[in-house]
C-alpha cells in the first residue's frame, strides 16, 4: 500500500526510469523478505497495482530501450511485444537484404516503439537496418529508423528501436517494413493470421491481425517472415 501510495504521487521529482529501476530493486527485496524465489512470476505478485502505475510514455525511447525494454524483468508484462510468427520454429538459409514488410492492423490506439529481428544463421554477426511504418492506403512513412544491431549466431531475436513511438490508430492498415544489410539469417514459420495479447496485469486485450504485403516481400508473408515482433505500449 505505501508503494502504491507513492507511485500515485505526481510530484515524486524523479525520471520516470530511474523510478522504475527502484522498482525492480524493491520487487526483488520483497521477493527475498517473503521468502520467495525472485522470479519474474514473484516479482509480479508482489509488486501488484503497482507495476500498472508505472509510466512507461514518459520515458524516452532511448531511456525506454536501455530500460525496461532491456531488463523486461517481468517478461509480457508491459504489453510490449506481439508475434506474427508464433510458434517460432526457425529455418535458415533466407537471403534478407532486401526489404522484408508485414501488413498489419490493430483494435485499439497503441504505440509502437521498436521490432524483433532474427539474426545471423552463420554466427555472431552485425546488421545494419532500417525500420519503417507505413500507413498502407497513403503510402505515408510514419515512423523510420536507420539503426544496427548485433546478434550471437542464436535464433533468438533483436530487438531495434524507433527514435520516437509510432502512433498506431485502430483499425487502420500499417506495413512494418525492415530492410536489413549483412548475411542470410533465421526466420519464422507458421504464422498466425490473429494474435491476442494479454495484459497480465490489467487484463487489458490487445488484438493484432496480420495479413499479406503486397510488393517485394522477399518471402515475408503471414507464414513466414522475418519480423517476429512488434513492440509496443498501449
Amino acid at each position: 500500500d505505501t508503494l502504491v501510495a507513492v507511485l500515485e504521487r505526481d510530484t515524486l521529482g524523479i525520471r520516470e526510469v530511474r523510478l522504475f529501476n527502484a522498482v525492480v530493486r524493491w520487487s526483488e527485496a520483497e521477493c527475498q523478505r517473503q521468502q520467495l524465489q525472485v522470479v519474474p512470476e514473484n516479482k509480479r505478485k508482489v509488486l501488484g497495482k503497482a507495476l500498472s502505475l508505472i509510466r512507461f510514455p514518459l520515458m524516452t525511447i532511448e531511456e525506454f530501450a536501455a530500460g525496461p525494454f532491456q531488463l523486461n524483468p517481468f517478461c509480457d508484462s508491459m504489453n510490449l511485444d506481439v508475434s506474427p510468427f508464433m510458434p517460432k520454429q526457425c529455418q535458415a538459409a533466407l537471403t534478407l537484404l532486401p526489404c522484408c514488410p508485414c501488413r498489419f492492423s490493430v483494435n485499439k490506439r497503441i504505440f509502437v516503439v521498436g521490432f524483433g529481428l532474427y539474426g545471423s544463421i552463420h554466427g555472431p554477426t552485425d546488421y545494419q537496418v532500417n525500420i519503417q511504418i507505413i500507413h498502407t492506403d497513403s503510402n505515408t512513412v510514419l515512423g523510420q529508423n536507420d539503426t544496427g544491431f548485433s546478434c550471437d549466431g542464436s535464433a533468438s531475436t533483436f530487438r531495434v528501436m524507433f527514435k520516437e513511438p509510432v502512433e498506431i490508430l485502430p483499425n487502420v492498415n500499417y506495413t512494418a517494413c525492415a530492410t536489413l544489410k549483412g548475411p542470410d539469417s533465421h526466420y519464422g514459420t507458421k504464422g498466425l493470421r490473429k494474435v491476442i495479447h494479454e495484459s497480465p496485469t490489467t487484463g487489458a486485450k490487445t488484438c493484432f491481425t496480420f495479413c499479406y504485403a503486397a510488393g517485394n516481400n522477399n518471402g515475408t508473408s503471414v507464414e513466414d517472415g522475418q519480423i517476429p515482433e512488434i513492440i509496443f505500449y498501449t
